[in-house]
């Protein structure tokens, strides 16, 4: 039954690899996904093309952890250009709230004068983060949010970025679809470790991160020429 489901029950199904979605705004039932293959986007692998890191350090965007995570999940389950339907339903957002409230659920905002533009939200559970949606009402908006992402997990010691599902999208930054037994192999030592979510960091060592991203980037580049 729908009342049963809990954010207790979320978490539960994370750690076995399985996750909910809605068929639409409107359904009010969640079906369970466990996909084979599944999506994931390597931390250490990470493809972050020269343009788009000098947007992320130009200061275009203010960009904040946690500070509005209610309005980024209705930012991406409001309808967009290519995306006229969402699998966000108000069940998925009430769970997904109560899983912020209790220290799981983590949202990435970006700003342009003091405004909502881009961002991105998913759940953390020790050293795996299941990416769940992201939205973009600005150029690079929701890319920029990814890439502080990535380099926030990357210092704080995440092993796992899971984006359930592979898509064009993110293969561009080295997303990549491997076989389930895999995913859960990776994922089983993630759960397990101590939680490795930090919300603040000092801007410089963000920075210097994303700068690496980038040497990697350019590194494998010249591997593969």
């Amino acid at each position: 039954m729908m009342d049963a489901l809990t954010p207790e029950l979320i978490l539960g199904a994370y750690s076995a690899g399985i996750f909910p979605m809605a068929a639409s705004a409107e359904d009010e039932d969640l079906q369970w996904y466990d996909p084979d293959p599944r999506g994931i986007l390597p931390l250490h692998g990470f493809h972050l093309p020269r343009r788009l890191q000098r947007t992320v350090l130009s200061g275009r965007f203010d960009v904040s952890v946690d500070q509005d995570f209610p309005g980024v999940m209705k930012a991406c389950a409001a309808p967009a250009k290519g995306r006229e339907e969402t699998w966000i339903n108000s069940e998925i957002f009430r769970l997904f709230c109560a899983l912020h409230e209790r220290g799981y659920a983590h949202s990435v905002e970006c700003r342009q004068d003091g405004v909502l533009v881009g961002g991105l939200y998913g759940v953390a559970l020790g050293g795996a983060f299941f990416g769940e949606s992201m939205f973009s009402r600005a150029t690079d908006a929701s890319k920029v949010a990814l890439v502080h992402l990535v380099a926030r997990m990357r210092v704080s010691g995440f092993i796992l970025l899971d984006t359930q599902f592979g898509t064009d999208h993110l293969a561009r930054f080295g997303g990549v679809e491997i076989p389930a037994v895999d995913y859960k192999a990776t994922l089983e030592k993630a759960v397990h470790m101590m939680p490795c979510w930090q919300a603040t960091f000092p801007a410089h060592v963000l920075e210097a991160e994303i700068r690496t991203l980038r040497a990697e980037t350019e590194a494998a580049a010249l591997r593969h020429r």
